[in-house]
């Protein structure tokens, strides 16, 4: 049954790395565009600065893949692989979750899982660690960051997971609403402690534009909720099918 499921996850996950592709290609690549060109504006700017003072301007790193092929075949092949590996993790989720989230359905539990995945893995770390379009941050803090992005994922994630725990043993005590209030304060409070202890990262150039770097944060997030979102819906009936044609 499970294996069913996965297999339907795959194929939604695809589709959904379809939907997302073209989302992208409508609404970030033009933010990613003017990112790029105020990098090359600045990197003209630093040469011509470094010639003026007689000094050799620094060599520009190989272009080891073309714009065209990033905002191509690239960002396609990334979004589908991300799809696809969405579509099996939520339908393992899926099969785990299912009858264990009170009277909910199928339909109701696909959307409340996708809803929680999109929080614990995007938002909540997206809050502290917002994704920034190119030029925004400096090469030699990239490891650095980018470890502490996926530190706060992992924590966000891992409170999710203990807050769905902790509302089941509070529940059988205190009720519905009262254990998933508590369990809800609960996430909050971890999440909140790690927020003030974790390094902040700054790193926006002052000159960069700010309608630039809103555009670029709204389209990552709409792009995570065509993701989530698509699957979620679509996985809705393809679980209810599976589970129906088990019977």
């Amino acid at each position: 049954m499970v294996g069913n499921l996965v297999l339907r996850g795959f194929i939604i996950g695809i589709v959904a790395g379809l939907l997302a592709f073209g989302w992208a290609k409508a609404f970030a690549e033009p933010s990613i565009n003017t990112a790029i060109h105020f990098e090359s504006a600045q990197d003209e700017a630093r040469a011509a600065a470094a010639m003026a003072a007689g000094e050799q301007p620094p060599p520009a790193g190989p272009e080891i893949f073309s714009r065209t092929v990033q905002s191509g075949i690239g960002l396609l092949t990334g979004l589908v692989v991300i799809g696809a590996g969405i579509g099996c993790a939520f339908a393992i989720m899926f099969a785990f979750a299912n009858g264990r989230m009170g009277n909910l359905g199928p339909g109701a539990t696909a959307a409340w899982i996708a809803f929680l995945s999109l929080m614990a893995v995007y938002v909540i770390p997206a809050l502290k660690y917002p994704a920034n379009p190119p030029s925004v941050g400096e090469p030699a803090t990239i490891k650095y960051r980018t470890a502490l992005y996926f530190l706060m994922m992992a924590i966000s994630i891992a409170s999710m997971m203990g807050a769905y725990l902790l509302r089941r043993l509070l529940v059988r005590r205190y009720g519905s609403w009262n254990g998933s209030l508590i369990a809800i304060g609960a996430y909050l409070i971890v999440i909140s402690f790690f927020f003030l202890i974790l390094p902040g990262i700054n790193e926006v150039p002052p000159a960069f534009p700010a309608v630039t770097l809103y555009d670029f944060r709204l389209a990552s997030l709409s792009v995570q909720i065509i993701l989530w979102g698509s699957v979620g819906l679509m996985f809705g009936y393809a679980g209810a099918a599976a589970l129906a044609s088990k019977n």
